[in-house]
């Protein structure tokens, strides 16, 4: 017994969740809809998220579970400051994802490394992801590429600067593009978009993120933004086939949305009418002389008979 809780005390795990109060249903953190998986190490977590670390530490790697969480093991009698809608003694609901989890070396806990070997452990993941992305082992590359996006959140990203900055984004940009790749294959293309957005939030002028990005808005029928995206992207790699031929598909799909909307308005409005002929003048001057001359002729005979 001893022994399994060591154990657990020198893992950290990397897990997607959604989060709401039992009371009002109202959501306060959902780490899917911000494309960072968040990191969990079991004995040093933050006092409202103990409920949730004893219910991961059951789970199985990829697994996914709806977790209740009394509100002694979450934000406690007083509630959150940071979260308005998790209100005192709010007991909470959890749907977590085990995306997967790293037994620290020699007792180290990821939040104790040094930044070079959290960059080399997420490293290791990347190459792990890019072997199972080889193989077409999409969900399986995908939670190595999380895991190491996982060693690099946004606490840890907010402390670097300079070289060291520049070598974990040098890891990390690569597996939120890696993610975009697999999650287009997937046509999960909303979700590709995300992680493409965060990288070009870093390097706005990165080609594989623009392009990938504009593939997925085509796909969802945003033509515009594609465009917009994939034009960026010829003008930093001109001579690319791929852009090129994206962008060739998206001109031939306007030109067939146009003409099908030509043909639509055709049906409605149907063949322009032919303007009426004028009548003719002359016509017209004869009937107001015959007109008067009637006039005259009734005039004159009632004069005739006063």
């Amino acid at each position: 017994m001893s022994q399994t809780f060591s154990s657990l005390m020198t893992s950290h795990y990397a897990v997607h969740y959604k989060a709401w109060a039992k009371s009002t249903s109202h959501k306060f953190e959902d780490t899917w809809q911000e494309q960072r998986p968040t990191e969990i190490i079991l004995g040093k977590e933050k006092k409202e998220m103990a409920g949730l670390a004893i219910g991961i530490a059951s789970m199985k790697s990829g697994e996914r579970a709806l977790l209740h969480v009394g509100w002694e093991l979450g934000y406690g009698k007083e509630g959150s400051f940071s979260f308005p809608n998790v209100p005192p003694m709010a007991d909470l609901i959890y749907e977590v994802e085990l995306i997967g989890f790293d037994e620290a070396k020699e007792g180290k806990a990821r939040s104790d490394m040094t930044v070079e070997e959290r960059i080399e452990a997420a490293e290791r993941r990347k190459v792990e992801g890019n072997d199972y992305f080889k193989e077409e082992n999409l969900e399986e590359a995908m939670q190595q590429y999380e895991m190491a996006i996982a060693y690099m959140g946004d606490d840890f990203m907010f402390q670097l600067f300079g070289k060291y900055r520049d070598m974990a984004l040098a890891v990390k940009n690569p597996c939120h593009l890696n993610m975009a790749a697999c999650l287009i294959k997937l046509k999960r293309y909303q979700q590709a978009i995300g992680h493409c957005t965060i990288v070009l939030s870093e390097d706005e002028n990165n080609v594989k993120a623009l392009f990938r990005r504009g593939k997925a808005r085509a796909e969802l029928g945003q033509t515009d933004a594609a465009k917009e995206d994939l034009e960026k992207a010829r003008k930093h790699a001109p001579q690319d086939k791929a852009i090129i031929r994206e962008l060739h598909l998206l001109d031939e799909h306007d030109k067939a949305i146009y003409q099908k909307q030509k043909e639509i308005y055709k049906g409605i409005f149907g063949p322009r009418p032919e303007p009426k002929p004028k009548s003719s003048n002359r016509l017209v001057l004869f009937w107001q002389w015959l007109v008067a001359l009637i006039c005259d002729l009734l005039n004159f005979r009632r004069g005739k008979e006063d």
